[in-house]
């Protein structure tokens, strides 16, 4: 006797979406064609609203997916969005039609794992922050652009000062557009810091041959430059503004009595009043910028992907999996293979965080990272440093567990006493008895 499977949820339906149409499969009736207009949509919940349909899957396909999801979550239906990777038909009956029927089956039976989407304001909160860190990219761009005109004019300024687009920099590039040439005048623009140890460096790398076609391509790129600035200013003006709907009506957050004191952002930071303050008040109080490389920016880029609440994920394990930073399994038999890991914006962001732990000397954190980096390289140790930065992060955010800082001092000595246990471990099982070199010599005499 064959055992089916059973249906779990009646009054489902799947659309297969595209960029000029939607195929919709509702149980016991043919495939149904839409447009993907505004119109199309509305059309789409009146169907399935017609046929009793509570529940729908559709497949992540790029952004096309959006609208309708958007529209038939404010009409009540219980949308599911799942990646198509998981969902694969049999081979060689690939169609649109086929496809939305597929997954509708799969869905009756409860076979499709949703994707995490999080509420419409931390949305909101995600599209606002990424599109300035668009921004970010772009200034990057230009500021590579100006090194690049310079470097044709043989002007090598930003070789000698830490960064051209500093405040002494875009000074010194601003007063060659505006026609100074004479090296002695424009190192006088330049800090006091650099004045005091640089300036013959600055004057010899402010010789240069100005030509016409170069002073163009500079004035464009510092005219892109600032530009893009403009365009983060007023990002942040409205995650600014969004943070302060979200936070109406809760209690304020007061961070002054952690006993750390807390990452800044260096390059980029948010022109947001109070953004910490603000940042833990939507938490709830709990101050994840106490984490060793999380700065209030780091903070409000994590809760933009995952919003403040994580019970999407059952445990740490799962988290931590989704991140994309836990390593992957593939075994069939005897076989075990490497699973490449699927990467994602908010495991990326811990891997980030870890880049300023990595030359740190006394985090804990950092002294794990130079140990993994030690025997596997550095792509590794980065990976497996924001797994455990990611761990302490759902444990802050779910646990409300405060970070305690141990120093490396610490950390050292629970690495040597593991090793002590390990050798002493296998000494006992060759028949042999580890003895301090100290009570050795001791004994002999």
């Amino acid at each position: 006797m064959i055992a089916t499977l059973d249906k779990i949820y009646p009054g489902v339906a799947a659309i297969d979406i595209g960029a000029t149409a939607f195929w919709v499969a509702v149980a016991d009736r043919p495939v149904e064609h839409f447009g993907t207009f505004t119109c199309d949509v509305r059309r789409v919940a009146a169907y399935l609203r017609e046929h009793g349909v509570q529940r729908v899957a559709m497949e992540a396909t790029g952004v096309y997916w959006i609208p309708l999801h958007d529209h038939l979550d404010s009409e009540g239906f219980e949308v599911t969005v799942f990646n198509g990777a998981y969902a694969r038909n049999m081979p060689g009956r690939k169609t649109d039609v086929q496809d939305c029927q597929w997954h509708a089956m799969l869905h009756s039976h409860g076979l499709l794992s949703p994707c995490f989407i999080p509420p419409a304001d931390i949305r909101t909160m995600r599209s606002y922050y990424r599109q300035r860190e668009g921004h970010v990219e772009a200034k990057a761009r230009c500021n590579l652009q100006m090194q690049k005109a310079l470097d044709l004019m043989n002007v090598r300024l930003h070789y000698v000062i830490s960064q051209l687009a500093g405040a002494s920099g875009l000074r010194v590039v601003e007063a060659i557009l505006g026609g100074e040439r004479d090296p002695k005048k424009l190192v006088l623009l330049c800090d006091e810091q650099i004045r005091k140890h640089k300036t013959e460096d600055v004057i010899a790398s402010l010789e240069g041959t100005w030509d016409v076609h170069h002073l163009f391509a500079l004035r464009q790129a510092l005219e892109g430059y600032r530009f893009y600035e403009r365009q983060m200013e007023s990002c942040d003006g409205e995650i600014d503004r969004l943070l302060q709907k979200m936070i109406e009506g809760k209690p304020p957050a007061n961070p002054k009595g952690a006993a750390r004191t807390r990452s800044k952002a260096r390059h980029n930071a948010p022109k947001i009043d109070k953004l910490h303050e603000k940042m833990m008040t939507l938490c709830d109080g709990q101050d994840t910028a106490a984490l060793p490389g999380i700065s209030p920016l780091t903070m409000m880029k994590l809760v933009a992907e995952m919003g403040t609440d994580l019970s999407a994920w059952k445990s740490v394990k799962h988290f931590t999996s989704w991140l994309g930073l836990a390593p992957g399994s593939h075994s069939s038999g005897k076989m075990r293979k490497r699973v490449r890991r699927r990467k994602t914006k908010a495991g990326q962001i811990f891997k980030e965080a870890v880049m300023s732990i990595a030359g740190s000397k006394n985090p804990a954190l950092g002294a794990f990272y130079k140990r993994v980096k030690a025997k596997k390289g550095a792509a590794v140790a980065n990976t497996a440093t924001a797994r455990k930065l990611a761990e302490m992060y759902y444990r802050a955010m779910t646990q409300g567990l405060e970070y305690v800082e141990q120093g490396v001092e610490k950390y050292n000595e629970r690495c040597r006493e593991q090793r002590l246990r390990w050798m002493q471990k296998n000494a006992i099982a060759e028949g042999y008895n580890l003895v301090p070199f100290g009570d050795a010599a001791h004994a002999t005499t």
